[in-house]
């Protein structure tokens, strides 16, 4: 398995299986991504004399996605971003009544 380039064209109908078996629908090119990485890091951590790369390559790139997706749900519950409603009904500090000179003078004194 020296050409990564075979190994994408003949591993990426197990790769699109493991992605659906997981439900990933949103970013789905980011976690195929993950996993062509995962994939390349399994060739380069697999033994031979353990079994048979396939079964290997499954579970590694299998659990790069499960670890991915874990780590996503946790930033998403830690960030809570308002609806668009919020930002209409927010108001800020400006204010249409400029600043007096005097008022201005005072200041820098």
């Amino acid at each position: 398995m020296d050409n990564f380039e075979e190994l994408v064209e003949q591993y990426t109908p197990m790769i699109h299986r493991i992605l659906q078996s997981l439900s990933i629908y949103r970013n789905k090119d980011e976690f195929q991504q993950t996993a062509l990485i995962a994939l390349w890091e399994a060739q380069l951590g697999f033994a031979p004399q353990k079994g048979s790369f396939t079964n290997y390559a499954y579970s590694y790139i299998k659990g790069k996605l499960l670890l991915e997706l874990t780590q996503r749900s946790r930033y998403e519950a830690g960030n809570v971003y308002p609806n668009e409603e919020y930002w209409e009904v927010v108001e800020g500090d400006y204010s249409d009544i400029p600043l007096e000179l005097e008022q201005l003078l005072s200041y820098c004194e």
